[in-house]
């Protein structure tokens, strides 16, 4: 009796969550239809099972739809019981499906320095007159633990406080097993900067003109609602209107022709994107790879070549830790040009300076996945130095920040949007810019990875 009820329950909550539309019935491959370790009925969902968790139940059969499409679309699903790389513990990679990661900085070898291959995912979005597109997308996270293992992204429980908050947008699966936004992303426009003038010890930024190369529609965002209530941050790569700037140009870092198609880096056919990596510091190392999918200010989404995505604003809450469905990080306003000690340069007016954007801020963030306030949108607390250039340090650390904001050496940044701290624990000294970007953290190897490569990390 107790098997007839679950198996009731499966093909309920299947069909509950492939909504009924106008599309065509999918009809799998008969190659699809054999039963595979990887999407099988496993232990992940007898434990769901066992133990009541009926939304992690419904996720996981909301995993096997996205998984089945990676193959039915030339690519290798994600294998929670088998995976495709195993990664050794300085390699330290939080994102176990990546399918490969090129650790190689130095850009006179690589123009684009260090990138990552994604497994790519074919959906829907929805234009702003009703009308329906083929978008291409990438999962990074999901605020459910047994769907995030199963799909081999990183576990983000804190993403489920931005459901129902206006900085969500809910999704659904069609008879394809295609998922279907709400929403939908212009790659078309082309990005241009113009760097700030100089205002005493400020330069380069706030930049005095920022034109992002990708501009979301009022109903996008990449903290996807399933019909489960899990949510997912899903990011839009690529449409029939250009691609994501962070996927590097095969010629170089160059962002001129970043709406190309033909892209190799963009694999449509074999269901993968590579994506450039941006650099950044974390408990006094460098190398905490991420990359950067879009942002609710054009500002930060043309310096860091992000999408501008409004929607997010709406996230809960500004300056709030560990409250709410994102975490501060601090970049610098006027950080250091010129790198005096090998520790490189940073800053948001480094960025800034170069319109290749071949330089990257280099950030300070608090914490990585591996802790599980962990959240892939980050609420920028932007700070500013008061001494001149050549004594500005490299900030490392989140607690190098607060001592430095203790001796006056930063003070928070005067284009912040709160005037004063608000409930963080992190920091009672940083204010929040009102800045989100969404940052998902791929990787934070040893030093004595970098240089190699592993996996695949470029299309064939």
């Amino acid at each position: 009796m107790k098997n007839l009820k679950l198996t009731i329950l499966s093909i309920f909550i299947t069909s509950a969550f492939i909504a009924c539309n106008n599309d065509e019935a999918f009809t799998p491959a008969p190659e699809e239809q054999l039963v595979t370790d990887e999407i099988a009925e496993d232990e992940l969902e007898r434990e769901a099972q066992s133990k009541g968790f009926f939304q992690s139940f419904r996720a996981l059969k909301e995993a096997k739809v996205l998984l089945k499409s990676i193959r039915r679309d030339g690519g290798t699903p994600y294998n929670v019981f088998n995976p495709a790389l195993r990664f050794t513990k300085q390699q330290n990679v939080f994102l176990p499906s990546v399918l490969g990661i090129d650790f190689r900085i130095d850009r006179s070898v690589v123009p684009a320095g260090p990138t990552a291959r994604f497994p790519m995912f074919q959906g829907i979005e929805t234009l702003p007159d009703g009308n329906k597109r083929k978008g291409y997308y990438v999962i990074t996270e999901a605020s459910d633990k047994f769907m995030a293992k199963k799909l081999g992204v990183i576990f983000s429980p804190r993403m489920a406080e931005s459901v129902g908050s206006g900085g969500d947008q809910n999704a659904y699966f069609n008879r394809q097993g295609r998922l279907v936004f709400e929403g939908s992303v212009d790659f078309s426009p082309k990005r241009s900067l113009v760097t700030g003038p100089a205002d005493g010890l400020l330069f380069g930024f706030p930049p005095a003109e920022a034109n992002p190369g990708a501009i979301a529609d009022a109903n996008w965002s990449s903290y996807v609602v399933l019909p489960s209530g899990v949510v997912i941050n899903a990011q839009l790569v690529a449409n029939n209107t250009g691609i994501h700037d962070r996927i590097p140009n095969p010629n170089g870092n160059s962002i001129g022709d970043q709406d190309d198609l033909n892209n190799p880096n963009l694999a449509i056919n074999q269901a993968s994107v590579v994506m450039q990596l941006l650099d950044g510091w974390h408990d006094e190392k460098p190398y905490y790879f991420h990359i950067v999918t879009d942002t609710s200010d054009p500002g930060p989404a043309t310096i860091e070549l992000g999408v501008f995505a409004p929607r997010l604003a709406n996230l809960p809450t500004f300056g709030l830790f560990p409250g709410g469905s994102m975490l501060p990080f601090s970049p610098t306003a006027n950080g250091r040009t010129t790198d005096t000690d090998g520790f490189g340069v940073q800053g948001l007016n480094t960025a800034s300076l170069s319109d290749q954007q071949v330089q990257d801020p280099t950030n300070t963030f608090p914490i990585d996945p591996s802790d599980v306030r962990y959240a892939p949108m980050w609420d920028a607390h932007v700070t500013e130095f008061t001494i001149p250039e050549s004594d500005r340090p490299i900030l490392r650390s989140f607690d190098q920040v607060n001592q430095l904001l203790r001796e006056g050496v930063l003070i928070p940044f005067r284009g912040n949007a709160n005037p004063s701290p608000l409930a963080n624990s992190l920091s009672d000294l940083l204010t929040a810019t009102g800045a989100i970007i969404n940052c998902p953290v791929i990787t934070q190897p040893d030093a004595s990875v970098i240089g190699t490569q592993i996996g695949s990390p470029t299309n064939n």
